[in-house]
């Protein structure tokens, strides 16, 4: 890129109206609760699962119903993907994401009120529909409005946002924590979920302030003339280059998620074992369990920002090269000599950096793969429908735990280096990717 072109990177927002602001406002805070609700459910998954599970709650038996829990809510993830995907280019994007809100707001909701782990795996599940269409809606809602210069930059800091939700549970469950240990409240986890509800409330800002982007409409008035389809899966396939586009898309995605949700967000988990060997109080885990996340996201905001900022000099492709390099080996890394508290200072953040470098780049990239009839069937496709597959890492890091390296002093350690091997599969996508730099989105 020349220099006149890096510098006017460093002022992409200049020039965006008010309302491209109110779209990348509201689309960023309801992707950062969207994920708030997620990392509530990260936070509190092993405590919940031990309340639940009762006087039968192992060590082996929490990893492996945590597994389950964790399989059941991406799959809901998934399914709700494919379905508000698709009506997200049928019905539109402002309307999909009201519905998705409401979605991932009330069941997230409606899990403190679980009195089994059949309940709660059920309220995941449903919950998990919501959480899979907002981040489709909103990110073709985001790239239709925003002008081309801005719209990496744009769809960047809208995924940096999901660090701000991560953070914010976070800071939420410590506080919880903090009460529980005072016997204020009784289970932290519990309220950490009712919190959860209370983003459908932004329901309200969708519906009066946004709008459906031009290019959808133009797309909507054209389907007759030109005889084609809004949302439709089968013309996501009877092309030949969607079909590609599809295939590589969900493969990339599909390395990352299984990368975070099978892996990544098992530290938690994994940093109990370094806790057990404390004179910590339940309280005071919650507490710096909250921490960890916090030290987690903080790196994955710079990650984010960084994929944003490097993909503009070097390319979609050779960006996700080095991030899917750097996450195997800061995940490896992290699970294999993570044993002393100090160690959570450095290893978390770093891990934390190159998972989320890969999502930052997932809400760039996907969009321009995919025409404005097909862009949010094609990007839910792409990082949703592998979460079908994904929803065997978790399950296969229980299984992992509690049964092939169940004979170690700490299993988990074993299984999520063993796991980190995913990263493999998309860096062995990349040379069947398209390269999208400096492209306008497909018409």
């Amino acid at each position: 890129m020349s220099a006149p072109a890096r510098a006017s990177d460093t002022r992409w927002w200049r020039g965006l109206s008010r309302y491209q602001w109110w779209v990348l406002g509201i689309s960023s805070l309801a992707w950062m609760f969207d994920c708030m609700g997620q990392q509530f459910f990260a936070l509190g998954r092993q405590p919940a699962i031990t309340q639940l599970l009762g006087a039968s709650a192992t060590p082996g038996a929490v990893a492996e119903y945590s597994g389950y829990a964790t399989s059941v809510f991406m799959i809901g993830w998934a399914s709700g993907g494919v379905l508000f995907g698709i009506l997200g280019d049928r019905i539109g994007r402002v309307k999909t994401m009201t519905m998705t809100v409401l979605f991932y707001s009330l069941f997230t909701g409606l899990s403190a009120l679980s009195v089994g782990v059949v309940d709660f795996m059920v309220y995941r599940l449903v919950t998990g529909l919501g959480v899979g269409g907002m981040f489709a809606a909103g990110v073709a809602l985001v790239a239709e409005t925003m002008p081309d210069s801005a719209r990496p930059y744009a769809l960047g800091w809208l995924q940096a946002f999901s660090t701000v939700g991560n953070m914010t549970a976070a800071v939420i469950g410590m506080a919880l924590g903090g009460l529980q240990q005072a016997g204020i409240v009784g289970s932290a986890w519990r309220w950490m979920f009712a919190v959860g509800g209370l983003p459908a409330l932004l329901c309200v800002w969708i519906t009066r302030r946004l709008r459906e982007p031009e290019q959808w409409r133009k797309a909507m008035l054209d389907r007759t003339k030109l005889g084609t389809r809004l949302g439709s899966i089968g013309e996501l396939f009877s092309d030949s280059r969607w079909r590609r586009h599809a295939i590589v898309g969900l493969l990339l995605a599909f390395s990352g998620v299984v990368g975070l949700w099978g892996i990544g967000f098992f530290s938690y988990d994994l940093l109990r074992t370094v806790f057990d060997r404390t004179s910590l109080t339940p309280g005071e885990k919650t507490f710096w369990i909250g921490t960890t996340s916090l030290l987690q996201n903080f790196g994955a905001f710079l990650g984010v920002y960084a994929f944003t900022r490097v993909t503009q000099r070097i390319g979609r492709r050779r960006a996700f090269a080095w991030s899917f390099i750097a996450a195997l080996l800061a995940t490896s890394f992290t699970f294999a000599f993570l044993r002393r508290f100090s160690d959570i200072f450095w290893m978390i953040p770093l891990m934390g950096f190159t998972h989320l470098a890969l999502f930052g780049g997932y809400s760039i990239y996907l969009p321009e793969l995919f025409p404005t009839r097909l862009r949010s069937t094609g990007t839910s496709f792409c990082y949703n429908v592998g979460r079908f597959v994904a929803a065997a890492g978790p399950l296969a890091l229980g299984l992992l735990s509690s049964r092939v390296f169940v004979h170690e002093a700490e299993p988990m350690r074993w299984a999520g280096v063993t796991m980190s091997l995913v990263f493999l599969v998309g860096l062995a996508t990349l040379p069947f990717a398209p390269e999208t730099l400096g492209r306008p989105l497909p018409e």
